[in-house]
């Protein structure tokens, strides 16, 4: 399939620029047309086959005054980033006999934007507001012709958005274009431009690859599109606004601003040297800010997968060692959330002078335990898998200062291929990622305290009290965490005393019967989830064994020091843990091979290798 963007001007007397990118993102082709014929001309048999094309022109329009109901929709968003667009309607000569974007897919035998996609259809795009989604940018970009800006300000800011189009290279959706001789050409005119007039010729058919390009997401990447409006009124696709992104403050764009951000722009290791001159310079902390969350934007969807990965690692390393945990989430840092901690100065100069690489929590993952001694199990079992570079107990340091507050623990661990899988981390200059580890109610209050205190606005009056409050809950919370510790360590020993009936209408061993069985049959383990209960009580069946009769008839015939010894558990094991490798060790192979093991096949292998290798079974 093509992607075909055109920047279609709304009369026949104005250039249009049409670009044309292949089913891998390569731009092919790249020119500027006057009329509908040479557009399809230009075109030729790009869009003889299946295409997708972008037009950056009204497609529907059948409103008689006013604003179309997808540029009201649009405009609440974009409007205040400079990207709101002109109103649209039948009132206008232009167009009266219907709009030609409409004509110039018939033209070119185009469903014009089907509710359901076809193989061949146009939809209505718009560059501005792609641009300030894409790259997420507080303002508009001021390349566009208008009689009060100056052609310094025009030149910075074409060469920027050239810039930025160049660095879609490495975006997790790639875009192709330095191979093209157009483009270098259409460059290079750019660059060496001295008049307005000379840039008009790049605007138009620059313009037109951000329209191929957001064609290409709405077919590729469907998910990151937002469409404002409806087939029937008219729709607008453009990528999603991205979250907590907030406008850019309202103040003239000086030449020097434009220029050193076009300069920041062309490369991602221009900012460390803006950066570097802090001593002889006081650094533009507004375009370190603004340059650095706009690099940071094209990176944030490679840092958010990168979280994901991690995450989605912890979860495996964690259920296999057997600890209990609530839950495990991933973050990748917002573009707003890092501009904010790219803004923070001491003495005018910024704490993170390379953000790109200073701000270390970009790629971050989240455990929340039930109770304060598995924080210290996940750490350990974190230290055990993974380089770790830093290792902060922020609970501890609060309390050397004989406070109560915030209680976390903060582990920094190594980009390593063990989590990132064969996803390239080398564009990312940030060298680690962090990982949280707190209880529940440590949470709750971290984040009630974080939403008062950052979200919301304190009143000056309030201050003293509501911080005495939150030192107050910050101490009734660690109190609670300790009594929780001493209840979950009763139960576990009334459960190992009495055991629940089982339901009747279900073959397998009930949760809860189960986990006081085996509290009793491994009194020193802790507790398990509760869907890893459910899942070895699966496991059992697909054994055969549907009874605690059964399995505790079973068990004995296991040494349970031996496999101990031989697994070397460097942190306390869970129940089902244990128990898994009481069946592994009594069945082998076949306890490999039962389709509830499906997922971890490997896993268990080299589990059984370490019960097998040059040592008797540890079965009776």
């Amino acid at each position: 399939m093509n992607f075909v963007g055109i920047d279609l001007a709304w009369g026949e007397r104005a250039p249009s620029g049409v670009a044309v990118l292949d089913d891998n993102g390569t731009l092919v082709h790249l020119s500027r047309a006057t009329t509908d014929e040479q557009i399809v001309e230009a075109l030729g048999d790009r869009v003889a086959e299946d295409c997708l094309v972008g037009i950056d022109a009204p497609l529907v329009v059948n409103n008689p005054t006013g604003n179309r109901p997808c540029e009201a929709a649009l405009n609440h968003d974009f409007a205040r980033f400079d990207a709101g667009t002109h109103p649209t309607n039948t009132g206008k000569t232009e167009f009266s006999a219907g709009p030609r974007g409409a004509r110039l897919a018939t033209r070119l035998r185009l469903e014009i934007d089907p509710v359901t996609p076809s193989a061949r259809r146009a939809i209505e795009v718009y560059p501005h507001a792609a641009l300030v989604a894409l790259f997420g940018l507080g303002r508009t970009l001021k390349y566009k012709q208008r009689t009060n800006r100056p052609f310094p300000l025009l030149h910075a800011e074409m060469l920027r958005l050239i810039a930025l189009i160049e660095g879609l290279e490495h975006a997790r959706l790639p875009l192709h274009v330095a191979g093209s001789a157009e483009w270098r050409a259409v460059v290079s005119g750019a660059a060496a431009a001295t008049r307005k007039g000379e840039l008009r010729r790049a605007e138009d058919q620059l313009d037109a690859v951000v329209c191929a390009y957001v064609a290409m997401l709405a077919a590729k990447r469907p998910e990151g599109i937002t469409a404002y409006g409806d087939p029937e009124t008219g729709r607008i696709l453009t990528p999603t606004l991205p979250d907590g992104l907030r406008p850019a403050p309202r103040k003239p764009l000086t030449v020097a601003a434009a220029q050193a951000a076009a300069a920041a722009a062309a490369s991602v290791t221009a900012l460390p040297t803006v950066a570097a001159e802090a001593d002889e310079a006081e650094v533009d902390v507004d375009i370190l800010v603004r340059e650095s969350a706009r690099t940071y934007a094209r990176l944030q969807p490679q840092v958010a997968e990168l979280a994901g990965r991690l995450a989605a690692w912890l979860t495996t390393v964690l259920d296999d060692a057997g600890i209990n945990y609530q839950y495990i989430a991933s973050r990748g840092k917002s573009v707003a959330s890092f501009a904010a901690k790219t803004a923070k100065t001491v003495d005018g100069q910024p704490v993170y002078p390379d953000p790109l690489r200073d701000i270390t929590d970009q790629i971050g993952a989240r455990v929340i335990t039930y109770v304060t001694s598995d924080v210290a199990a996940v750490a350990e079992v974190v230290k055990d898998q993974l380089g770790v570079v830093d290792d902060k107990d922020l609970g501890q340091a609060t309390a050397n200062e004989g406070r109560f507050g915030y209680v976390s623990r903060h582990l920094q661990v190594s980009l390593d291929p063990v989590w990132l899988g064969t996803l390239p981390a080398d564009l990312l200059r940030v060298p680690s990622a962090q990982i949280q580890i707190r209880t529940v109610l440590q949470h709750a209050w971290a984040e009630f305290e974080h939403d008062i205190r950052y979200k919301g606005t304190i009143p000056q009056a309030l201050a003293p009290d509501l911080n005495r409050r939150f030192t107050l809950a910050a101490g009734l919370l660690e109190l609670a965490d300790r009594e929780f510790e001493v209840i979950r360590d009763r139960m576990r020993e009334r459960m190992a005393e009495v055991a629940p009936e089982p339901e009747a209408d279900d073959p397998r061993i009930g949760n809860q019967e189960l986990a006081a069985f085996l509290a009793g049959h491994y009194p020193e383990a802790g507790w398990s989830r509760d869907d890893h209960y459910t899942w070895i009580s699966g496991l059992l069946l697909e054994l055969g064994i549907t009874s605690l009769r059964e399995l505790a008839g079973l068990l004995p015939a296991v040494d349970s020091a031996a496999i101990a010894e031989r697994m070397g558990y460097r942190y306390p094991p869970g129940a089902v843990r244990r128990l898994d490798d009481a069946l592994l060790a009594q069945f082998g192979t076949r306890y490999v091979e039962l389709h509830g093991n499906a997922h971890r096949v490997e896993l268990l292998g080299a589990r059984l290798e370490k019960l097998r290798k040059d040592k008797t079974p540890p079965v009776g």
